[in-house]
């Protein structure tokens, strides 16, 4: 049985834990807000260039692009988008699960020849698989505590001229989507190479008049091409820059109510301890006393 002193220790460490989780909620829920304003701004210009050059490319049937270029599959990059802090709940390992799937499960073929290379976007990302033998191609560590549009265009140019120069035949993206404050969307997207039917989204709406495109469609197509790519890439940062925000909110949420019933479970059994040790001495003085009166 713990005593008094290790009881009242114990409720002191859990008041402190208690202190610092609804500290880091607090903080999480005020840069929730401004991330919250970056995706709903971020959300319908991507949305509306992907639907623009969806169009474009449904009039414009066989644009020559390397972006757009199918060919046969040989090496993938898998590009994993988790935090670069923890005390989140599962928001990295849902991250870290989906990408293990896909290359022991899905893409297994390809691993077991070391044709998967990962960027760890993300210190979390990189701390978990730069002990595995999966294959690391690079790390960007650090890069939330100051999002910036341009780390998702030199990435997004990175990726794009390998896959050009044929050092990837496919890039995929693993991130988690905000939906909203307690949950998010585990999502596995094709980055590379661009499949016209998916860059309008669910539904391609079909043009009702014929426009007349300056320079020509297919100038405007290879110029959208790039910004759609820098676009939907600061997307998926901001997504999951928000969704962290988010989880961890939650996680510290939870943390703090847990911590408010463990000290009223502490402090009752304190109290039960110190009424325990009240009647112990009573008991002990009155026993004396009967002692006494009998010698």
């Amino acid at each position: 049985m713990a005593t008094l002193r290790e009881i009242k220790r114990r409720i002191t460490g859990v008041k402190s834990t208690e202190q610092i989780t609804k500290a880091m909620k607090m903080v999480a829920a005020a840069r929730l807000r401004r991330a919250q304003e970056n995706i709903i701004n971020a959300r319908p210009y991507a949305r509306k260039i992907a639907e623009v050059l969806g169009h474009l490319l449904e009039i414009e049937k066989g644009v020559e692009n390397p972006i757009l270029e199918k060919r046969e599959v040989n090496k993938i990059a898998l590009v994993v988008v988790t935090s670069d802090r923890g005390l989140c709940g599962g928001f990295n390992m849902n991250v870290i699960r989906k990408t293990e799937e896909l290359l022991v499960e899905e893409y297994a073929e390809w691993t077991n020849k070391d044709n998967v290379e990962l960027y760890c976007v993300g210190k979390k990302g990189y701390d978990h698989f730069k002990n595995t033998d999966f294959k690391i191609a690079d790390s960007f560590p650090g890069i939330f505590s100051k999002l910036d549009f341009t780390f998702a265009a030199k990435l997004v140019k990175n990726l794009t001229s390998k896959y050009i120069a044929g050092e990837y035949d496919k890039v995929v993206v693993v991130f988690n989507e905000f939906k909203s404050i307690i949950q998010q969307n585990l999502v596995t997207k094709q980055f590379l190479p661009l499949e016209p039917e998916k860059l309008a989204g669910e539904e391609i709406q079909e043009l009702s008049s014929e426009y007349i495109y300056e320079p020509d469609k297919v100038s405007i197509i290879n110029a959208l091409i790039p910004k759609n790519l820098n676009s939907q890439m600061w997307r998926v940062l901001l997504e999951s820059y928000a969704a962290e925000l988010g989880a961890r909110m939650t996680a510290m949420d939870m943390a703090t109510e847990n911590a408010k019933e463990l000290i009223k479970s502490l402090q009752l059994t304190f109290n039960k301890e110190r009424q325990a040790a009240i009647t112990k001495e009573i008991l002990e003085i009155v026993s004396g006393a009967n002692a006494l009166k009998k010698s």
